[in-house]
């Protein structure tokens, strides 16, 4: 099939989170005449929308790391509210197309064109970003569940109804939020596997010592979940020291994965650790191929860095 350079891309942007977004502004301010921005979800920012709660925080500040923009982007603490509002308002300022609900299969190189694939079409483009990131496809734990329990057995704390006995298992601030805010009509017992926190912000440090002293939820310091079995259809989860309990609901805030298959179909080359090989431009293996946000980094990054690499990226790509 012959493409025609009418339907070329100086540049195509896969996912529409703050690398995403970032990028695509950074392009026009570059000057890039042809940006496409695809979209697996029904508009841009669908981590924060979906995963984060009404009026939570989101800091420039990440894990006390302070992150100084290089770019054309400016962020700043602020809400979810607030967040999704600055990026909303710095996208319309820019000429840019945007492909939404559709899902990117894999990214190939024939030639010096670029194939996204997706259900919907390909698209062609002459470089690639890569800004998908992990807490779309959330971590699990490693050993099986039994099939008659997945439906208590969650990310989130959406499908929670109020009266339950709940175990949020993780130490990040998504997991300290989740318990804290399930506090007010449940019963809740968060289990870490670190003696003490280390990961949430400070805010979130502070309120969770204060919840557990004032006894409003239960904090398993140092523990490990290593097994669930189905008791009277309900989760019996088995922890490390021998003891076990009975829930209502498990809730599993343990992050994100690299999209590892993804990133095997687009022959991007990883390490031992299943983590993308890339430059000090973030460009992979495969010339004018490159990844921003979250999926660089084995434990995730800030918004702030994900704004950085797309400031880096695609000034590389304008020379």
């Amino acid at each position: 099939m012959t493409i025609m350079q009418k339907d070329i891309y100086d540049l195509i942007i896969v996912g529409g989170g703050p690398g995403g977004i970032a990028s695509a502004v950074e392009a026009y301010f570059f000057k890039m005449k042809k940006v496409l921005l695809i979209e697996k979800g029904e508009n841009h920012s669908q981590t924060i929308r979906m995963y984060y709660k009404d009026s939570k925080r989101v800091d420039k500040v990440w894990k006390k790391q302070e992150i100084k923009l290089i770019g054309n982007v400016d962020f700043f603490d602020g809400t979810k509210e607030s967040t999704l509002d600055h990026f909303e308002e710095i996208l319309n300022n820019g000429l840019i197309s945007f492909q939404y609900n559709t899902e990117v299969d894999s990214v190939k190189k024939e030639g010096d064109v670029f194939t996204a694939i997706t259900a919907k079409g390909n698209f062609y483009g002459k470089n690639v970003i890569v800004a998908i990131g992990k807490m779309g496809k959330p971590n699990k734990p490693p050993y099986k569940i039994p099939g008659s329990l997945r439906k208590l057995i969650n990310h989130n704390p959406y499908e929670c109804k109020g009266g339950e006995k709940i175990l949020v298992v993780g130490g990040g601030d998504s997991a300290v939020e989740y318990a804290c805010q399930l506090t007010t009509e449940n019963d809740i017992t968060l289990s870490h596997f670190d003696p003490y926190f280390s990961y949430p912000n400070e805010i979130n440090i502070e309120m969770i010592n204060r919840y557990e002293k004032e006894g409003r939820l239960k904090v398993m310091h140092a523990s490990k979940t290593i097994g669930i079995e189905d008791e009277n259809g309900k989760p019996k989860v088995l922890f490390d020291d021998g003891t076990s309990d009975v829930y209502d609901r498990i809730i599993f805030a343990i992050g994100g994965t690299t999209p590892v298959g993804f990133m095997q179909k687009s022959d991007i080359e990883m390490d031992e650790n299943k983590m993308p090989v890339y430059d000090e431009n973030f460009q992979t293996n495969v010339p004018n191929l490159y990844i921003a946000g979250d999926i660089v980094f084995k434990n995730g990054g800030s918004i702030s860095m994900a704004i950085n690499h797309a400031y880096t990226i695609v000034k590389h790509i304008a020379g």
